[in-house]
């Protein structure tokens, strides 16, 4: 294994992980830490995906997200069917790789190539350590990039895996417009998001459904509210009927809900 520095074709700022021989899956050798970033009171500010997130980032998002692993672990299912032979799949907002590992266990027949980007060179730097231990012989490539300004290359397979939401809302109709584009025919997009109701009362609902699984998960009210502070400016959720629009408008032939729990889903749209 090997990393480097530097500019890659396209121009980014790029670290990435070269092909290595395969090994036999183990625990994670690195020490994720526990999630206790908002135990404390603290100043509200505004999130960042920062070197101390980035070190409890797994521990936080399964603590948070309802149906996480059901849909990592179905991103890799779903590639299966969709990943081209020859092709670049890419894996957008890639924070520490667990889309991409799941690809790269699940898919294992047929000659591709994935690229990861993320904005975060923290992000970046763990999700490399998190490769170095789970490698594969499919060619994998982590980029500091940002996904908006990103010349993308054609490709067969795109995840944006509970990350459009964080763009601003004028921007994301021109991000998956140059997702689309440059799918091959047949190709997919997986797009997982937090959501809102339309109905009030039905909202609030999976609001309360939400933070009752956060606390079982062993999360404080003052964690609770202190996160949703950070992130509320920063954390744009929008319906599934808006995101389902903006998936037709954009040219996909169909897209539809394939997963969801509580207010989170996650979309299949194929070109």
């Amino acid at each position: 294994m090997e990393l480097r520095n530097g500019r890659n074709k396209y121009g980014a700022e790029w670290i990435f992980h070269l092909k290595c021989k395969p090994i036999i899956l183990k625990k994670i050798a690195i020490m994720d830490k526990i999630d206790n970033l908002f135990a404390k009171p603290i100043t509200p500010e505004t999130f960042r995906f920062d070197q101390v997130v980035a070190e409890v980032f797994p521990d936080m998002i399964k603590r948070s997200v309802p149906g996480y692993n059901t849909i990592i672990e179905g991103i890799g299912k779903i590639a299966h069917k969709y990943i081209q032979k020859n092709s670049l799949v890419y894996d957008l907002g890639c924070s520490l790789g667990a889309a991409t590992l799941s690809i790269r266990e699940q898919v294992i027949d047929r000659s591709y190539q994935i690229v990861g980007l993320d904005n975060s060179e923290a992000m970046v730097n763990r999700c490399l350590q998190h490769l170095q231990v789970y490698r594969s012989n499919i060619p994998t490539e982590i980029v500091l990039a940002d996904i908006l300004e990103f010349k993308y290359q054609p490709c067969s397979f795109a995840v944006l895996n509970f990350t459009l939401q964080f763009l601003e809302l004028k921007e994301r109709t021109r991000l998956l417009e140059k997702i689309y584009q440059s799918l091959h025919p047949g190709g997919a997009l997986i797009l997982s998001e937090k959501i809102l109701f339309d109905n009030e009362l039905t909202n609030q609902t999976m609001v309360d459904l939400h933070h009752q699984f956060k606390k079982n998960n062993g999360y404080s009210d003052l964690e609770i509210a202190q996160k949703r502070a950070a992130l509320e400016r920063f954390l744009i959720p929008e319906t599934q009927q808006v995101h389902l629009e903006r998936l037709n408008q954009v040219g996909f032939s169909r897209a539809n809900i394939w997963f969801q729990h509580y207010n989170f889903s996650s979309f299949l749209a194929v070109k």
